[in-house]
């Protein structure tokens, strides 16, 4: 029970938990049969030429939405939820058809580790959960439109998300046009001969070499590279889903590469867009850093270094430090490797090159087997000492014709770049201090300060290169890449971090692909009719991992158990024949990558999204306006992952005509987490923060003393408040009021239950200035306010109205409390202050504020009330206060009405100081227009 209701003389009609407890239910339900908070389309089922909002401006608001968790909502979850309900709650009674839906993010690791361990289907962990978060939700009174809700694991939703996979691996990206187009136009142009194969004709092609080129330029293509294994999780992570410690972000796992033939999306086509297109977007300037330095997008050159009848590519950078290039590192799975390696070492070959052994051979292998075993970031690690190996290979240096060595070392990496580099150790700390470990040679091409020592990578100009000696760094770059163009040695190019994106995961739940292979062993795509692809039930959700140490060994999908699943006859327009299923599944990503787009026409099973409906919702408002979600609130969590690949799968619809805005989200807002205090006993294990209790000044579990600290709410720390208890002690409209007016919506804020009890308070006075507490009877009356009180009402009206528009609710609530208690001490509660307060409170109280209007004569929901206006005369001071300085110091002050001149306002300052200045003439009066007045003298 909360504090208030401990007394036993509690009036009977005082707004209690308890009575929370009856009015919240009922006007949910009220709202869900109703149909309140339904949004009209412009077209289709959910049309409505007579909602109240038909025809109105329209506002798309949208949470990211949740993965429905075994554990249920904490306090910290809702805190976007509550803070996007005021908003939309507010902009619906400001006049805007307001779209605000609710999903469920539903695939996931979990619910399938919970089924490896129970043999619980996933799908019955999953919708179980999915029912606690509707409950949890609704309790909170969250103005959802319920006919929208998704779930990614409802197949007649994945039967979409496969149909944009199929849009995806039937398009190639025309670099010359920047854009996705539908793969038969390339075939068109291979046709005609307009773009050539090798220098073969098309008609020259089998029809297997046909496919195998096409898919070659698919924007979703099957690829055999080095990828990120997670033997702990049975499956392979993108880039993105490993920390830089080389673990997994979900359970904590190492994770070593390994090369697989697995499914990927050339998000890295999209870098150059994915870059310049974030300066048209309203999202914190940090998140966008991230993305650009998470895409790192570099201008540079590719160089050729000519080896044995063949070349080695490399990118670089720094183009104008080649003259400094004294030996070549390969990544030690590129794929030349094999071929440079000779029987024996070359003559004059250094003890330190071979790592011991007889023999190129042996020591490239031993070596690669090392490096097998590392991570990425243990590899990568700039701290590590260098290791490598010589090849037994030396390429040409092309600036001076220079032979060197050819090295593979580990902190190259084949999935970076061409998998090679050219080592400039004069100018790079890492190939400098490889340089050292192998006495190879340090040429600096950058003029270094005289007692400087190391590699240098600071600007100056060129020097011991030939004839860019003098060049700035810049011209130095430009001319080198000229010169390379025009020997035929490199071309000038950009490349990017970013890596494609790795989209194939050896799980079991998760969406099937809609592929199938036949004999050639090339990828089809089945027909959109095929469509979904729906999961089979199997016996067994383990994924089977291979020793982590053994690189021949292979994993092994659930789904590549079912057999009959697996070996299907279809007809794909050539007659019926025999083909094998795709059995990796698609990431979790993958649903969340579109949702934004189903909520606007979930029902429609003929295509995505009306294009009608979509163009009202999310098109360009204007010129440059790049369309999408006007809000879209959810957590920097985000900020590479879902966010990255979102806008990737975005553009492509665009691209292909499906969509009208080129970004998926217009404007992002990043709320904080909700904090709150964890305890540690003398052995540092947590213990559980509702069994410590407070005792002098200290704090214990049971008789044992713990320590108290600080962090993110959450299982872990075993600090978990849940809603739930909230709404059972104070009622939803307490707790919402209270995450609001904790702090900034976007800053992290502290949990303090006890501190919940003064936002009850505060819709106790509310409650008390329409209803008497001993009678029930409503105490409002028609009465006009008096003027000073009118013009807080209004100052209040403006202030809310500015804050709301701004996402500022802590704010707003606060000059909420202040008009109340300058309304509790007057005689009479006057309608004309009691209605306005009521609606202003109505997007953070909302079951209160429709039961209070109900009482206050109203028959409908208030949720398209009209929202207060301020009358701007009344917002106009009666009077200003000028502080007058004499000499810097303050010696009184003038009051005068607001357009009171500045002679006049200069008149009365002096007057109003004149003892002050003792007959002194002034040499200056400024008068600073509604601020002060600074007389000098």
């Amino acid at each position: 029970m909360s504090e208030s209701e401990t007394n036993a003389d509690v009036p009977p009609y005082r707004y209690t938990a308890a009575m929370a407890a009856e009015i919240e239910p009922r006007w949910q339900a009220f709202w869900a049969d109703n149909g309140t908070f339904y949004a009209p389309n412009p077209t289709g089922e959910l049309a409505d030429a007579a909602h109240p909002r038909a025809g109105a401006p329209k506002l798309h608001v949208q949470d990211m939405f949740p993965y429905p968790s075994g554990a249920g909502l904490h306090v910290g979850h809702p805190l976007g939820y509550i803070g996007t309900d005021s908003y939309t709650r507010y902009q619906r009674m400001a006049g805007f058809n307001v779209l605000h839906p609710m999903g469920f993010d539903a695939f996931g690791l979990p619910a399938e580790q919970y089924a490896v361990q129970t043999g619980t289907h996933p799908r019955t962990t999953t919708e179980a959960n999915v029912e606690r978060y509707r409950g949890q939700l609704r309790r909170l009174g969250l103005a959802y439109d319920d006919r929208r809700s998704v779930s990614t694991t409802d197949p007649a939703y994945y039967r979409w998300t496969q149909w944009i996979f199929l849009q995806i691996f039937n398009s190639w990206f025309d670099p010359s046009l920047r854009k996705a187009r539908p793969i038969s136009t390339l075939v068109d142009e291979f046709v005609a001969g307009t773009r050539k194969v090798d220098g073969r004709s098309w008609a020259d092609l089998s029809h297997t070499e046909r496919r195998a080129t096409i898919n070659d330029h698919r924007l979703a293509y099957v690829s055999e590279a080095p990828v990120n294994w997670c033997p702990g999780l049975g499956t392979v992570l993108a880039n993105e889903e490993v920390t830089p410690e080389g673990r997994s972000e979900r359970g904590n796992f190492p994770v070593f590469q390994r090369s697989l033939k697995q499914w990927k999306m050339r998000i890295t086509a999209y870098g150059d867009r994915l870059v310049e297109d974030l300066d048209s977007l309203d999202w914190p300037e940090p998140v966008k850093l991230m993305q650009r330095n998470w895409i790192g997008r570099s201008r540079g050159a590719h160089v050729d270094f000519p080896i044995d009848g063949f070349e080695i590519s490399v990118f670089t950078t720094r183009p104008d430090t080649l003259f400094g290039a004294t030996y070549m590192v390969l990544a030690p799975e590129h794929s030349l490797v094999d071929s440079l390696v000779p029987a024996a070492w070359p003559e004059g070959t250094k003890d330190a090159w071979t790592g011991g052994h007889a023999t190129p051979g042996a020591a490239v292998a031993a070596y690669r087997a090392e490096a097998a075993a590392k991570t990425e970031q243990e590899r990568t690690a700039d701290a590590k000492v260098k290791t490598g190996v010589f090849t037994g290979a030396y390429a040409t240096n092309p600036a001076n014709g220079a032979s060197i060595p050819v090295f593979i070392a580990d902190y190259v990496l084949a999935g970076y770049g061409t998998g090679a580099i050219m080592a400039v150790p004069g100018q790079d700390e890492r190939d400098w201090a490889f340089a050292e470990v192998f006495d190879l040679p340090i040429i600096r091409t950058v003029q270094a300060p005289a007692d400087f020592e190391g590699a240098f990578t600071g600007e100056g100009p060129a020097v011991n290169s030939d004839w860019l000696n003098g060049m700035s760094v810049v011209d130095a770059k430009a001319s080198m890449i000229s010169w390379l163009e025009e020997k035929g040695h490199g071309r000038g190019a950009t490349t990017f971090r970013l890596r494609d994106w790795l989209f194939s995961r050896q799980r079991y739940w998760g969406e099937p692909f809609p592929i199938v292979y036949d004999e050639t062993g090339l990828p089809i795509a089945l027909p959109d009719s095929m469509l979904p692809v729906e999961l089979p039930d199997v016996d067994d959700f383990s994924p089977r991992t291979f020793d982590p140490q053994d690189a021949a060994s292979e994993p092994e999908t659930p789904l590549s158990r079912k057999k009959d699943w697996v070996n299907v006859e279809l007809d794909l327009g050539d007659g019926p024949k025999r083909y094998v299923r795709e059995t990796n599944t698609m990431p979790q990503w993958a649903g969340s990558c579109w949702y934004e787009l189903r909520y606007l026409d979930p029902h429609n099973d003929k295509v995505l999204v009306d294009p009608e409906n979509e163009a009202y919702w999310m098109g360009p408002q204007r010129a440059g306006d790049p369309g999408g979600v006007d809000l879209y609130v959810g957590g920097v969590e985000h900020a590479v992952l879902h966010l990255l690949y979102a806008r990737f799968w975005h553009k492509v619809l665009f691209d292909l005509g499906h969509v009208s805005s080129f970004e998926p989200f217009r404007k992002l807002f990043n709320q904080g987490y909700i904090q709150a205090y964890a305890f540690r006993d003398a052995r540092g294990v947590i213990v559980a923060a509702e069994e410590v209790v407070e005792r002098d000044g200290k704090w214990f579990h049971g008789d044992q003393e713990v320590h108290r600290e600080y962090g993110k709410m959450g299982k872990s720390l075993k600090n978990v408040v849940t809603p739930d208890d909230m709404c059972e002690q104070y009622g939803a409209d307490t707790f919402r009021v209270y995450e609001m007016a904790m702090g900034p919506l976007d800053v992290s804020r502290p949990w303090e239950t006890r501190a919940v009890v003064g936002s009850q308070r505060f819709l106790q006075r509310v409650w008390r200035l329409v209803v008497d507490e001993t009678t029930g009877a409503i105490r409002v009356t028609d009465d006009p306010l008096d003027v000073k009180t009118r013009r807080a009402l209004h100052r209040t009206i403006d202030g809310v109205r500015g804050d709301m528009d701004e996402l500022r609710f802590n704010t707003a609530i606060a000059k909420l409390i202040e008009l109340t208690n300058t309304l509790t001490p007057l005689a009479t509660a006057s309608r004309e202050a009691i209605e306005p307060l009521v609606l202003m409170m109505s997007p953070f109280a909302p079951h209160l504020a429709e039961e209070l209007w109900r009482k206050l004569g109203h028959d409908d929901t208030l949720a398209y009330a009209d929202f207060p206006v301020a009358d701007p005369a009344l917002l106009v001071a009666e009077s200003i206060t000028y502080p007058i300085q004499v000499n810097g110091k303050v010696r009184g002050r003038v009051e005068v009405a607001p357009d009171t001149t500045e002679d006049s306002v200069r008149a009365a300052a002096l007057a109003e100081v004149a003892e002050a200045l003792a007959g002194r003439e002034p040499r200056k009066v400024i008068v600073v227009p509604g601020r002060l007045v600074s007389i000098v003298v």
